[in-house]
């Protein structure tokens, strides 16, 4: 409305009226092919003429489709974004101005992002805006996925040669695209361009080149498709076709104007071809293998065409005899005889045969007189001219000359054998060989053998095989054959030679001839002799028996060898038997197993007692070894053995006879008991411990002779020169026997054995003894089975001797020898200390005894005075049972205190002490151990230091007089409460209850225990001293 508008204001005016402009774009979406040139086109109209009009392109790339990227400009040098600057500077891209309103846009090489919606742009020129100024088509960039291959490599051929190349061409294209290629000649010439030599067009259409149109006519050049991708191109060469052949191939895809664009094109590698020139001339030779023949022989003639490419050209081959056509043999090498030779060809003594393209045969069999003359191969090469008319060249050979002489017979014949005397069941070849023979085509010969005057075999001049009478049933069984060999070699085979077979055998060969009227004439004969000698089978026949073990072991093994000797090429037709006779006055023999003729194995009595016996054979040419082998052998399996055997004779009418026997040599077999392996260690040891610990004695078995063996162990004890006696016996079914001195000597509980391995037995002795001391050894009785599974006793062996020392443990009592002095006063208290600094055994238990002796202060020591017992406890803990008795007796009333403060500290204390206990004291020590009989026993006694004790007299008080004696004290403060306690109980009952009251009970006073009945409690308020709570010596039950 407003462009009508506008147009109606312009005609009122007077003004100039302008078109409307329009900018054109190649229509999208284009497809091409990555590294390819590709090109778009731009083209504006409706501008004001005479105006040059600019183009600018723009992208849109799909990372960005709302960016506008500048690519390039006619007008503006630095139009392009930096992204595409390089480009355009190194002229990949560029526009190229067709004409004033045309141009193209140009992306070489196109890359994959430059995919995208491309813009042409065209400034306005008019001065006023009336149009479209800028169009946008789509560009798709694809992979370049095609391939063209072909091999390159350089051929040399010859004219006529036919030429095949292959040629793959593949593609992976999503698009809908076709493709075309073709075939395509570079001659030497550089500046010359290729020649096209056949082509297939997108649409499929097979063109061939301008210059190769009558040849693609003719069928000389050919391109097949073999596959989807692979093209094959076929050509018969002529010399202008060398150079270098390539394949060529494009893709195409059409664009959305309908028209086709090659997207991307590819040649293959090169093939350099060299064509030699044919030369078109030939020669032909004809050549024999001599020129002169005996009549009945046969001729070879053949006729050689020596050209180029003969395989490729054809030619008639043509043979004359004499002037006169023999036959004709056309290019497909189909024959035509001429009607005299047509019957002969017929008969099969004439051969026309085309070996190869150029060579030619002609054979004449059985030839005659009339066969000699001339004869001529003529040869004819039939060519195509340039018009397409067939042209006949002729040539022909030089005469060969061909002379057939008459026949003359001059056969010689040689009879020989494989030997000239044969073992007995050996083959027999006698081979008869003619030579000389003159007309092997057309003739026959005749062989006949004779033994002496008996004939043996013939052949006919038909061939036909006769056994003579007396070997016709020979013949019958297969033992003789006859046959015929090359070279006129005629053997007659006798299979199995028998002895009436040996003599004089003589040969004699006939030749035949046949006319031409077939009936047969003898044109000679010869004869031969050969003497043959058979050994017969006895001669040979001998027997031995032989073994490599005559003396063996309880189950052992052993193997007896009966050797039958016999000259005889087949298997010996013998019977073998072994015998054995067992040891003592008038046991016979009797049969263990035979071997029969026909080679099975047949078993006897056997030899009884558990053995197993397994025979094996063995055969060669002149031996048959029948093996015995007995498994497991005892004394049951000596004695004497023996082979017989018995040598037979098979007719060829498969009957057997007796020929002769033979026995063998007496085999006497041992079987006895087996060496022992038994040894045990011999190394004798000493073993020394102390009392109540664990002694060991190792028994070890070195070497055994069998690991099935059962071993019986004895053990042994000897104490200084007495007999050695048996502790106890570990037998071979492991139980245990404990031997007399065992249970007399109270072993039995102490004494264990043990196996620790196989062959190590161990004695061990618990809480061993000092009377256990002595010599200790073991026996070893080695038990074997026999073959019956009876055990036997095969060896004994001792052992080393280990010496068992067992001592009392080391004494290591001491005690305090610290000597001091003590000085007490009258009625004082003495104490006298005894540590024990260490003991022997922490079981240990000591007895105490306190000495004195005289003397000492101001008294002087008496020599030779006795020490005077004052106070001992056994290790009992019993008073008085020391080693000492006391001179002053135990009893309540008693002045002395013992005391154990410690586990090692003892003290004796003397209570009141007076004057004449004075002097030197020392406690004497006694260590006691308790032995594995449970009895004490004292081990080593030691003495303290001495104490040098003085006692001060003092003038006597009251007080000390109270204080000093115990049961004045008790009289004075203690006893008158309790009585005067007593008399007012008993008044009041006698006043009450009129009852009298009870009589108290005194204490009984015992013998000495270990255990306190009732302390006594030594307290006094004068005294200085405190209260002791004290064991005396009677005070307890």
């Amino acid at each position: 409305m407003g462009i009508s508008v506008l147009l109606i204001v312009c005609a009122l005016l007077g003004c100039r009226v302008l078109s409307q402009r329009v900018v054109l774009v190649q229509p999208g979406p284009l497809v091409r092919v990555e590294g390819s040139h590709a090109t778009v086109w731009c083209n504006v109209s409706g501008y004001r003429p005479g105006v040059e009009q600019d183009f600018e392109w723009s992208v849109y790339l799909q990372s960005a489709p709302e960016r506008e990227m500048r690519i390039v400009s006619t007008s503006q040098s630095n139009f392009a974004y930096s992204l595409y600057a390089p480009r355009v500077a190194r002229g990949e891209i560029y526009v190229e101005r067709v004409s004033g309103d045309f141009a193209l846009l140009h992306l070489a090489p196109l890359e994959a992002r430059d995919q995208g919606l491309y813009e042409c742009y065209t400034p306005n020129t008019d001065g006023a805006f009336l149009g479209s100024y800028s169009a946008k088509t789509q560009l798709t960039v694809i992979p370049d996925t095609l391939s063209v291959t072909a091999p390159g490599q350089t051929l040399e051929k010859a004219e006529g040669d036919v030429l095949q190349l292959s040629c793959d061409v593949t593609h992976l294209t999503a698009e809908h695209t076709h493709l075309s290629m073709g075939w395509y000649l570079r001659s030497g010439d550089p500046e010359a361009p290729p020649l096209d030599l056949v082509t297939l067009s997108r649409d499929f259409v097979l063109r061939p080149g301008s210059t190769h149109r009558q040849r693609f006519l003719s069928g000389d050049l050919r391109l097949d498709k073999l596959s989807s991708t692979s093209y094959r191109l076929s050509l018969v060469l002529q010399p202008g076709d060398q150079g270098q052949l390539y394949c060529e191939a494009a893709q195409w895809i059409q664009d959305p104007d309908h028209s086709w664009y090659s997207m991307t094109r590819k040649q293959s590698n090169s093939t350099t071809l060299t064509v030699q020139p044919t030369d078109r001339d030939f020669s032909i030779v004809v050549s024999s293998e001599r020129k002169v023949y005996q009549a009945g022989e046969t001729v070879d003639l053949r006729c050689s065409i020596e050209a180029q490419a003969v395989a490729d050209r054809f030619f008639s081959v043509s043979w004359v005899f004499s002037s006169a056509p023999l036959a004709v043999v056309d290019p497909g090498g189909v024959p035509t005889l001429s009607p005299d030779y047509s019957a002969r060809e017929a008969a099969g003594q004439l051969t026309l045969r085309k070996e190869s393209p150029a060579l030619h045969l002609l054979r004449l069999r059985r030839l005659t007189a009339q066969d000699s003359g001339k004869y001529i191969c003529r040869v004819t090469e039939r060519e195509r001219a340039g018009t397409g008319e067939f042209v006949d060249r002729t040539k022909r050979s030089r005469n060969i000359q061909i002379t057939v002489l008459p026949l003359k017979s001059n056969i010689s014949v040689v009879l020989f054998s494989n030997s000239s005397e044969v073992q007995e069941g050996a083959p027999v070849s006698l081979s008869c060989l003619v030579g000389g023979v003159l007309s092997p085509a057309g003739g026959a010969l005749s062989v006949r053998w004779w033994r002496g005057e008996e004939e043996v075999a013939s052949v006919g001049r038909d061939g036909a095989v006769r056994a003579g009478p007396a070997y016709l049933e020979r013949s019958r069984y297969g033992e003789m054959s006859v046959e015929r060999g090359p070279d006129h070699a005629f053997t007659v085979r006798l299979h199995r030679a028998l002895p009436p077979d040996q003599g004089q055998y003589r040969c004699t060969a006939t030749e035949w001839r046949q006319s031409p009227h077939l009936a047969w004439e003898e044109i000679g004969e010869k004869s031969a002799v050969r003497t043959l000698t058979v050994r017969a089978m006895e001669s040979s026949f001998s027997v031995s028996a032989s073994s490599r073990t005559p003396g063996v072991s309880y189950g052992d093994t052993f193997a007896l060898q009966c050797v039958v000797k016999l000259q005889s090429p087949a298997p010996a037709p013998v019977t073998v038997t072994w015998h054995f006779q067992p040891p003592g006055d008038g046991a016979q023999f009797h049969d263990l197993v035979t071997l029969s003729r026909d080679w099975t194995l047949r078993w006897g009595e056997g030899l009884g007692g558990g053995a197993s016996m397994r025979a094996s054979l063995d055969h060669s040419a002149s031996n048959t070894v029948l093996r015995l082998s007995v498994s497991r052998a005892g004394p049951q399996q000596g004695g004497t053995y023996q082979c017989s055997t018995h040598l037979w004779r098979r007719g060829y009418d498969n009957t057997w006879s007796h020929v002769a026997n033979r026995t063998s040599n007496l085999l006497g077999i041992s079987v006895t008991k087996p060496v022992s392996k038994l040894r045990l260690l011999k190394a004798n040891q000493s073993v020394g411990l102390v009392e109540d610990g664990r002694a060991r004695v190792n028994c070890s078995v070195a070497a055994q002779t069998s690991a099935d063996a059962r071993l019986a162990v004895r053990w042994y004890a000897r104490k200084g020169a007495e007999p050695a006696e048996l502790l106890l016996t570990q037998g071979a079914g492991a139980g245990l026997q404990y031997g007399a001195y065992a249970e007399e000597e109270r072993l039995r509980s102490r004494l264990q054995v043990e196996r620790l391995t196989p062959g190590v037995y161990r004695l061990t002795l618990h809480r061993a003894e000092r009377s256990d001391s002595g010599e200790y050894y073991c026996s070893v009785e080695e038990w074997l089975p026999d073959p019956q599974g009876t055990w036997y006793q095969l060896a004994l062996d001792t052992s080393g001797v280990t010496l068992l020392s067992v001592t009392p443990p080391e004494p290591q009592l001491q005690v305090e020898e610290t000597e001091s002095n003590v000085s007490v006063s009258e009625s004082g208290s003495i104490r006298l200390g005894c540590s024990i600094l260490s003991q022997s055994s922490r079981d240990s238990r000591f007895s105490m005894a306190w000495y004195r002796l005289r003397g000492g202060g101001a008294e002087p020591l008496s020599e030779g005075a006795e020490p005077q017992c004052v106070f001992s406890i056994g290790h009992d803990a019993v008073f008085g049972n020391g080693n000492c008795s006391p001179a002053e007796p135990s009893g309540p009333d008693s002045r002395l205190l013992f005391q154990r403060t410690t586990f090692d500290l003892y003290s004796l204390t003397i209570q009141h002490a007076r004057p004449e206990d004075s002097g030197r004291y020392y406690c004497h020590v006694q260590e006691w151990l308790l032995n594995p009989r449970s009895v004490w026993y004292r081990l080593t006694a030691n003495d303290s230091g001495l104490t040098t004790v003085t006692v001060r007299q003092t003038d006597p008080s009251l007080r000390s007089v109270v204080c000093s004696s115990e049961s004045l004290f008790f009289f004075v403060f203690f006893y008158p409460f309790p009585v005067f306690g007593a008399l007012l109980l008993a008044l009041g009952l006698l006043r009450y209850r009129g009852r009298h009251a009870g009589r108290g009970q005194e204490g009984k006073n015992g013998a000495p225990l270990l255990w306190i009945k009732e302390p006594h409690l030594n307290y006094s308020p004068t005294c200085l001293e405190p209260p002791a709570l004290s064991l005396h010596p009677g005070s307890v039950d």
